[in-house]
C-alpha cells in the first residue's frame, strides 16, 4: 500500500452531524494505542502487534505520519480512524488493469459499535474521495469472517469483485459500485 501522493494533505476537517474527520494529532496517541492494542478491533487484522503500553511509547509525538489517515472524533474524543491509500500495483487483486485504485479501510473502538458511527464516518470519507479524486474507483478488502465489516461495506454500496486467500484467511475484495 502507498499513501495518496497526488492529494494535498491534510485536508480541511470534515464535519458531519456527530463527527469530525481530521488529521491525527498528538492528543490522539492514547486513543490510537487503545485502537491498535484492542484484541477485538484487531481480531481480523492479524491481532495486536504490541501492548497498549508499548504503543504509547512507539507512536510518535506527532502521529500524523502520512497522508490519508483521518482521525475520527466523536464528542471531543478519538474513536477510530479511516485510512485512504493507493492500492499498490503489486497486489494481484484490482478492478482496473493498471491497479493503483483508491482503497479505504476503517477501524473503530468498540464503544462506537452499533451506533452508526462507522457508517457516518466512512460515508463522509467516501464523499471526500469523490470530491477530491472524482471518478476514481474505490476498493475495500476485509476478511469474510469479519461479518460487521462486510455488512458495513455492503451498506456503503461496495459490491464483491472476488474472494481470495490472504493473511491466512479468506478475504473479500469489493469496489464501490457506480451510482
Amino acid at each position: 500500500m502507498k499513501p495518496l501522493g497526488d492529494v494535498p494533505w491534510p485536508p480541511d476537517p470534515i464535519v458531519t452531524d456527530r463527527l469530525i474527520l481530521r488529521e491525527t494529532r498528538t492528543e490522539d496517541r492514547k486513543g490510537l494505542a487503545e485502537l491498535l492494542s484492542d484484541e477485538t478491533v484487531q481480531a481480523y487484522l492479524g491481532g495486536p502487534q504490541h501492548t497498549r503500553e508499548e504503543l504509547e511509547e512507539l507512536i510518535p509525538q506527532d502521529p500524523n505520519t502520512r497522508p490519508g489517515i483521518f482521525a475520527v472524533e466523536h464528542a471531543g474524543e478519538f474513536v477510530g480512524r479511516i485510512t485512504i491509500q493507493r492500492r499498490d500495483r503489486a497486489w494481484a487483486h484490482h478492478v482496473r488493469e493498471e491497479g493503483d485504485e483508491v482503497e479505504i479501510g476503517y477501524e473503530f473502538l468498540p464503544i462506537t459499535w452499533g451506533r452508526g458511527i462507522a457508517t457516518e464516518a466512512t460515508r463522509a470519507a467516501l464523499g471526500w474521495i469523490e470530491r477530491t479524486l472524482p471518478g476514481e474507483p474505490v476498493v475495500l478488502t476485509t476478511q469474510v469472517a469479519n461479518e460487521p465489516s462486510l455488512r458495513l461495506a455492503r451498506k456503503l454500496g461496495f459490491v464483491e469483485v472476488e474472494r481470495f486467500m490472504g493473511f491466512g484467511a479468506e478475504q473479500w475484495f469489493g469496489h464501490l459500485r457506480d451510482e
